[in-house]
């Protein structure tokens, strides 16, 4: 589970979307406040920014942060606005409660959280009398630890050193930044980690010296247990094994961070982890229950020690067994494995409310599985009194109970979500369609030797039905790919029916990455120009104003945005183009050109193999030599820096650079297989080779001889960042050059795509890309095989059909995770039209450019 996915369902119950982004924050902090004399105001983002008018900041330096609860921001804001007024300094703060909440909230980013207000002093000396004075005001007030940055003593004052402009670079795997100057002059990341850090030129001012002393004086080394592994960070706290040094037994220890890790009732972690101390012993006799081992607090933070469980959290012995991902898998032992799983639960359950408490979050993580089959229940943080007729402040949204059910019945729901995600771990969905559960019994029944009874009164359990009932599957869930006109005007509805053509920074609503930047909302992948492009390739009359919306808002492109083919500018061009607006993608391409792009990382998504396709495909239809000279030199840049097969890593993502189609040696290959269409040269065969063998030295064989990418802590077989992806391009490279070893890689990934369940159904990681691939291949019957289970994820949006995005939580309409994606990988399974991905297949010519046959007289 994506962690960061949770905070972007807050404002809709079938979109994710953005605090800063939805008018929530209305009056807000500060709104009834007039603005001061010779002071402006300005809405940013989470922000409400502060400043005089035809002020001047420097453009990075020490900043100063104020944090604070939410029942003292109001107080706190008051008297930062009272100090910093009258001398002219600029700050801001967060807009509204909400915000505020969901910055300090238990899945709040950790180098972010705590931050509620931001000054900026001009020089040095207003920094040294700033932070001093800011801190004798706050005195006494409280707020949670600002991880990011070095404390000024007890109170809610902190500092950073970072950038004041809204500046940006590539950091060193390619994706544009936050940055600032070094002492070159270069731009580099502005480090924003949970960690306080100093750029290597700046000097720490001298006033700030006793509180780093300060700070480095708490140590681990006076605690009676010895950490000897993190297991978790969450911005509440961290997760830790341990070992007591006093008696040697092993045990978890829980840490609380007060003021953080808030729930959605404010509660912070260090008030949960006291509940759960205090649950736990009421529990203590309750067998298949975590035990307690002690309570201390150690550097203004609550801890407790829980006896250590030997096993593993239920959910990754499932992705191990689960049969529909392996072909050759035993489906009946696998089933009764799952039973007694269950089994298990539900009788530690029962005895929990025996004693008069609801657990309140029982999923799949917080179920440990011992060697010998045996179950533990972990994480009793928001277990409740069974009288108290609550619901839980924090809860996992696969097994979370509406708001009619409350007290034991919350647990009695996510029972019955456990059964059947045993067998389908699709329960999400039913946050967004209830009635969907049906269908899901049905597929379970049909794919595992499972009784029907329980499942009903799953079903019944899960629906809020007094006697266990049957309810028909809706038809909107039904993909019949042969049904061409039908499914794509449900599909195409949907997505149009979605759109916000009022908002500024989304079109579609997609995946959270839409909120990552300015250009998020407009890209291939994720908004505006991906969803565009779908449309109009599979043959949908496309509303005009949506297209001018596009148009519109790319005419001057924001500061920081993306230049990359799916991420960013490049790709939007290459739309605009498409759908019959050539001087406006023209005029988008020529100021990519203007950026300084040879820096690019190599890759397809973000980087130069993409931009190379790009101006490659510009140049053909325009014959402008400008273009195909960049392509060449892009093309140039990415050979320099390919380096041999062994120059990578085994494992891809995480701490070494991805394989795949889009971020990996794929994406190079499928380049420089273009690139040979145009110009046979061998060289670039071989350099494509390069680039898939690098890509196939990050893959591993699974037990059923299937090839996946290999991530370390899993396998991935999907498009983007998994192995069909890396297929895709090896089936291109063998109808240029036979190779064996290579062929039988390809043989191997193949079988990727036969498998029953996959997670997801989106196009880059998800069932839609397999059947986009087997599309690729021409093996349009398994093709159509694998279109008709996108069933399995098909939900009902106001009568027609939609996709749920990345994670299962939200709908999406975008190409790379929603139902954009689904549309157009169906498209590419038509006889008569497939539809292809761009550039995976050969480009024209150059064509010539006006009047060159003159200019040689």
């Amino acid at each position: 589970m994506d962690e960061r996915y949770d905070s972007y369902c807050a404002v809709d119950p079938l979109f994710y979307d953005s605090l800063a982004s939805a008018d929530t924050e209305t009056p807000g902090y500060a709104a009834n406040r007039p603005a001061a004399p010779g002071w402006e105001r300005e809405v940013k983002d989470d922000w409400l920014v502060h400043a005089p008018v035809d002020g001047f900041l420097p453009e990075q330096g020490w900043k100063i942060h104020v944090s604070a609860r939410l029942d003292n921001a109001e107080r706190v804001l008051a008297r930062v606005m009272d100090y910093c007024q009258p001398r002219g300094i600029p700050f801001k703060h967060l807009r509204g409660p909400q915000l505020l909440l969901m910055r300090n909230s238990k899945y709040a980013r950790r180098g972010s959280s705590g931050k509620f207000i931001t000054v900026y002093p001009r020089d040095d000396a207003e920094l040294e009398l700033t932070a001093k004075e800011l801190a004798a005001l706050l005195d006494g007030e409280p707020g949670p630890y600002i991880l990011s940055d070095l404390r000024y003593g007890d109170g809610p004052v902190y500092l950073r050193y970072g950038g004041f402009a809204a500046r940006y670079c590539l950091s060193p795997d390619g994706q544009v930044v936050p940055a600032i100057e070094d002492a070159t002059g270069a731009l580099v990341p502005d480090r924003r980690d949970p960690v306080f850090h100093v750029p290597d030129w700046v000097t720490l001012p001298d006033f700030l010296t006793p509180h780093l002393a300060a700070r480095n004086a708490a140590s681990t080394t006076d605690l009676p247990y010895r950490i000897e592994k993190v297991i978790h960070f969450s911005n509440g706290g961290g997760l830790y094994e341990a070992r007591d040094t006093r008696t040697g037994d092993r045990v978890v220890l829980k840490e609380a961070r007060p003021h953080a890790g808030l729930d959605a009732t404010g509660a912070d972690a260090v008030s949960r982890l006291r509940r759960e101390a205090e649950v736990l012993h009421r529990l203590a006799d309750v067998p298949h229950v975590v035990r307690v081992h002690d309570e201390f607090s150690f550097g203004g933070h609550e801890f407790l020690a829980l006896a250590y469980v030997a096993g593993r959290p239920l959910n990754k012995v499932v992705v191990e067994r689960y049969p529909l991902v392996h072909l050759d898998a035993d489906r009946a032992a696998y089933t009764r494995w799952a039973l007694d799983v269950h089994r298990q639960v539900a009788e530690a359950v029962e005895a929990i409310h025996a004693h008069g408490v609801v657990y309140g979050d029982l999923h799949m993580f917080n179920i440990m599985v011992g060697e010998d089959g045996q179950v533990t229940l972990i994480d009793f943080e928001v277990a409740t009194d069974a009288d108290a007729d609550a619901r839980p402040a924090l809860r996992n949204q696969a097994f979370a109970a509406p708001r009619d059910r409350t007290g034991p019945d919350v647990d009695r729901y996510a029972l019955a979500c456990l059964r059947l995600a045993l067998f389908l771990p699709l329960t999400a969905m039913l946050r967004l369609a209830p009635e969907k559960v049906a269908h899901l019994a049905d597929l379970v029944v049909e794919q595992f030797p499972v009784p029907r009874e329980p499942f009903d009164e799953s079903v019944a359990v899960i629906l809020g039905d007094t006697a266990p009932t049957r309810r028909r599957t809706p038809d909107a869930v039904r993909i019949e790919p042969d049904d061409w006109p039908g499914l794509r005007e449900r599909l195409a509805t949907a997505i149009t029916t979605a759109a916000t053509p009022h908002r500024e920074d989304r079109l579609y609503p997609g995946d959270i990455r839409q909120f990552a930047g300015s250009d998020g909302g407009l890209n291939l992948a994720h908004g505006a120009a991906g969803v565009l492009w779908a449309l109009h390739a599979s043959g949908v009359a496309i509303d005009p104003a949506h297209e001018h919306w596009l148009v519109d808002r790319v005419r001057e492109p924001a500061s920081g945005s993306r230049l990359g083919f799916y991420d960013g500018l490049h790709g939007i061009a290459y739309v605009l183009d498409r759908l019959g607006h050539p001087a406006e993608a023209l005029r988008l391409l020529d100021r990519c050109l203007d950026e300084p792009w040879a820096g690019l990382g190599a890759d397809l998504m973000s980087g130069l193999s993409g931009v190379a396709l790009n101006l490659t495909h510009f140049a053909g239809t325009t014959g402008d030599t400008r273009y195909a000279d960049a392509a060449r030199r892009a093309v140039d840049l990415v050979v320099d820096r390919l380096g041999d097969v062994d120059s990578v890593a085994e494992v891809s993502g995480g701490a070494h650079p991805y394989a795949g189609l889009l971020r990996g040696g794929a994406g190079v290959a499928l380049m420089l297989l273009r690139r040979y269409d145009l110009d046979p040269d061998p060289a670039l065969l071989d350099h494509a080779a390069t680039a898939l063998r690098q890509d196939l030295r990050r893959c591993v064989r699974r037990d059923s001889g299937h090839l996946e990418v290999n991530e370390g802590w899993r396998t991935m077989p999907y498009l983007a960042e998994g192995s069909v992806g890396i297929g895709m391009v090896l089936d291109q490279y063998l109808r240029h050059r036979p190779d064996d070893e290579l062929h039988e890689s390809a043989t191997a990934i193949r079988r990727c795509a036969d498998f029953p369940f996959y997670a997801q159904s989106g196009l880059f990681a998800g069932r839609a890309g397999m059947v986009a691939y087997l599309a690729e291949r021409g093996e349009l019957d398994a093709a159509h095989r694998q279109a008709r289970l996108l069933a399995w994820h098909a939900l009902p949006y106001r009568g027609v059909t939609a996709f749920p995005g990345d994670q299962l939580l939200r709908l999406s309409m975008d190409l790379a995770t929603g139902t954009a994606g689904v549309l157009a990988a169906i498209a590419a399974t038509r006889p008569e039209h497939p539809v292809h991905l761009p550039f995976l297949t050969p480009m024209p010519a150059a064509a010539p450019t006006p009047g060159a046959a003159l200019a040689g007289d």
